[in-house]
């Protein structure tokens, strides 16, 4: 595995880790409570925790880009 191809292996598993952070994060804001109520649809649930996941993706991302310059 050459460096560009294990730097792309670690970019994905950071950001794979924090889509799953986001998912659950979006989860537990109560949305699947409300849909469950019937005060929220089971599509925006969904869009909820999706967006969750992207935003929690994005932010370890950064994190890990950070982190990654203080190495060089």
């Amino acid at each position: 595995m050459t460096r560009d191809e294990k730097e792309i292996a670690k970019t994905a598993a950071v950001a794979g880790v924090g889509a799953g952070v986001g998912s659950a994060g979006g989860a537990t804001v109560g949305v699947l409570e409300l849909a469950a109520r019937g005060l929220a649809t089971g599509f925006s649930a969904g869009l909820v925790i999706g967006i969750g996941a992207a935003a929690g993706a994005g932010l370890a991302y950064g994190i890990y880009r950070i982190f990654r310059k203080g190495k060089s």
